[in-house]
């Protein structure tokens, strides 16, 4: 891995278990395996804050949807199907 780290951490038995048997099933490395899903954990908090801070700002606009907009959605959704 290019321009790679090493970061020391500490597990819980239990989890360290499982991850041992998913690198396994996988036939990864478990730092493999780690650094993967501490990368997927981190672009999906990473794009999740940068959505929250965007409904933030429009919310401070006061960029809302109306009244009727909010209505129109709310029968789409629950419409009975025939």
């Amino acid at each position: 891995m290019p321009n790679s780290s090493v970061l020391t951490l500490r597990l819980d038995s239990k989890l360290k278990q499982k991850l041992d048997r998913l690198s396994l099933a996988m036939s990864r490395s478990r730092s493999f395996v780690a650094a993967q899903a501490i990368r997927e954990y981190v672009e999906l908090n990473d794009w999740q804050i940068g959505e929250v801070k965007k409904a933030v700002a429009e919310a401070d606009r006061g960029d809302f949807a109306s009244e009727r907009d909010v209505s129109r959605t709310l029968r789409k959704w629950t419409r009975r199907a025939d």
